[in-house]
């Protein structure tokens, strides 16, 4: 039980870790590029966990050329897209409504999944599935109606919401690969895959806009992307899993966007709309329903 204990504080940390990367997120935007922030996070990422991974797997840590066809697509998917588009939402809107539509994650995923790999959907899920869905146009809109009539969106909402859906795609194929690595090694060499892909647009960068001509700031967002998110939570939600199981260490992450919204608000000084709370809250309630069924 102590044990227990111990894993369930933990998930709350890396929870407070991963809210933290929108609000510096939204803090490096300000300075850096989308190519420069992803490529400096994964580098940043990958110079701390190759050395554990190399560690840990022995003499099984390299990889073959076959293994190459598996782990790009993640990179790109996952590392390269997802967070070109995170990064790039950011700059347009707020890390509150951004923290709130990546909530929908898991929903999405379900429903990539049910047309994709042929897993099946209850008619309760589907209804959680649109009651979410429902929280999230509603925050995209700000509760007026007039939004869609009109089709003048938030842009950073929407590529948010093209994010959110670029990590679903992610999570099914990693369901997939996982079954030919440790997920140590195969998320070591994605943050790998996504840190050579990126290396020459962040080069051109370099040299030619003075990308690294900035202040401190944005590269202590980077460090605390690099480190605190990426390597530490990444290794106490494996740790979570093997101790309580995927499914309830999955039931941490709808804290999230409580927590985003807490520190924006703090450290960001961003406001929150009360309608926003509702469709929040909409969103939330939704998730951890449905994420319960799925731990039953």
């Amino acid at each position: 039980m102590e044990k227990t204990s111990r894993i369930y504080f933990l998930m709350v940390v890396a929870t407070l870790f991963w809210s933290g990367a929108f609000v510096a997120g939204k803090l490096g935007i300000n300075q850096f590029s989308p190519v420069m922030l992803t490529f400096l996070r994964f580098l940043t990422a990958s110079l701390i966990i190759f050395p554990i991974m190399k560690e840990k797997e022995k003499e099984n840590w390299k990889i073959r050329k076959e293994n190459l066809k598996e782990i790009l697509p993640l990179g790109i998917i996952g590392m390269i897209g997802y967070h070109l588009l995170f990064f790039g939402a950011l700059k347009y809107t707020s890390a509150i409504k951004a923290s709130m539509i990546n909530a929908i994650n898991p929903l999405i995923t379900a429903v990539l999944a049910s047309f994709f790999v042929n897993e099946k959907l209850s008619g309760k899920k589907i209804i959680l599935i649109i009651t979410a869905f429902s929280g999230v146009v509603l925050t995209i809109i700000d509760w007026d109606i007039m939004k869609i009539l009109d089709m003048s969106f938030n842009r950073g909402d929407v590529l948010m919401l093209l994010a959110t859906s670029c990590w679903a795609v992610y999570s099914i194929l990693v369901k997939k690969t996982l079954k030919n690595y440790t997920p140590l090694k195969l998320t070591t060499y994605t943050f790998v895959s996504c840190v050579i892909m990126l290396f020459p647009f962040a080069i051109k960068e370099i040299i030619f806009d003075g990308a690294l001509n900035v202040g401190i700031k944005p590269y202590l967002a980077v460090l605390y992307m690099g480190i605190f998110p990426t390597v530490i939570g990444y290794t106490i939600q494996q740790a979570s899993i093997k101790e309580i199981g995927a499914g309830k260490s999955s039931l941490f992450i709808n804290l999230v966007p409580v927590f985003s919204t807490i520190m924006a608000v703090v450290f960001l000084h961003e406001t929150v709309k009360p309608v926003n709370i509702i469709s929040g809250i909409v969103i939330i309630v939704s998730v951890v329903i449905y994420s319960r069924i799925n731990v039953k």
